[in-house]
């Protein structure tokens, strides 16, 4: 069965291990395992995470010639889509299609024309935060120290702190462009402001639901809902802290537990807003789904649990392949 991933880390991991190859490697996504689990695209997230540079922007474009460098070394594997039609041309030639997002769209510096420069260079969703306010938002707030927060689910609801202006007009610039609003980390006020500024579908790329697993990084009921009435996705995430209430951090991400979310979403606000958003690369747990050749576990289990063979198409690659064709 294809798959589309709504969101990897991969990117990252390999700009700060330069001695790993994009062929095969360590890491939960590589060209090999790409290829094993059968994926049509694989988003790839250039994530900044500001509390470690002092110039986001700059290591943002890093980031960008990075996965460059990728596509040119693999181009007979693997290759940019900008748009559907590149996706099925793509798949034509038997070539993987590679996704560009951000993961923190404050790298802009404040400035929408770099927004359209990061469109021109193949940007097709973008997370408005990650764990830190930006000219944009703010994410939830968050307990401790903020170094350990990207894996951990020691967070608050945000219900006061949204958009900021430039943040609003940033919304606004990203549907006339054609860039897909991801809203994963987003505070919860931050998340309305985009529904009352936008139009069109939504994505939240790799969160799951906040009533199975009361992590603030997860959706309420309401915001399921609101994306599904939308037409836009929300990419059931591999963290175990995101899946089930965990009794330790970075607790274990259970096939149990990633089936129960998709049930319960699905019977909540129905199959078409389900997808895949792994996180992979991006999260530090015991998996049993443990990289990108093992996807075929999830269709498995789904079966088990009475799902019949189209709704799992839908939540591999349906759903978002229908989003794509909509939006590029």
């Amino acid at each position: 069965m294809k798959v589309i991933d709504l969101h990897c880390d991969t990117i990252s991991e390999l700009y700060l291990h330069p001695q790993e190859s994009f062929a095969s490697n360590s890491f939960a996504v590589d060209l090999k395992k790409l290829h094993q689990g059968d994926y049509l695209v694989q988003n790839f997230a250039l994530f900044t995470d500001r509390s470690k540079t002092q110039d986001p922007k700059h290591h943002a474009l890093a980031l960008y010639d990075r996965f460059c460098q990728m596509m040119a070394e693999h181009d007979d594997e693997i290759a940019q889509a900008r748009t559907y039609a590149d996706i099925k041309q793509n798949a034509a030639a038997g070539k993987i299609s590679a996704v560009l997002t951000l993961e923190d769209g404050g790298v802009v510096d404040h400035d929408l024309g770099m927004l359209q420069n990061w469109y021109q260079m193949g940007v097709r969703m973008i997370a408005l935060t990650w764990n830190y306010p930006n000219e944009i938002g703010y994410p939830q707030r968050m307990i401790g120290q903020a170094s350990d927060f990207h894996r951990s689910v020691k967070q608050v609801i945000d219900e006061q702190h949204g958009l900021t202006d430039f943040g609003i007009e940033y919304v606004r610039t990203m549907e006339e462009l054609g860039i897909l609003i991801d809203v994963s980390h987003l505070s919860d006020a931050g998340f309305w402001d985009v529904m009352h500024y936008s139009r069109g579908p939504i994505v939240a790329s790799h969160s799951n639901a906040r009533a199975l697993c009361p992590a603030a990084r997860n959706l309420s009921d309401e915001m399921i809902r609101s994306i599904a009435q939308r037409g836009g996705l929300i990419g059931i995430n591999f963290c175990g802290d995101f899946l089930e209430q965990q009794t330790i951090e970075n607790g274990p991400s259970r096939i149990e537990a990633i089936v129960r979310q998709i049930l319960y979403i699905r019977n909540l606000a129905g199959i078409d807003c389900l997808a895949l958003g792994t996180d992979f690369d991006g999260i530090d747990c015991q998996r049993e789904i443990e990289d990108a050749s093992q996807i075929g576990k999830l269709a498995e289990a789904l079966k088990k649990a009475g799902m019949p063979d189209d709704e799992i198409e839908k939540i591999y690659y349906r759903n978002a392949l229908r989003l794509a064709r909509q939006m590029f």
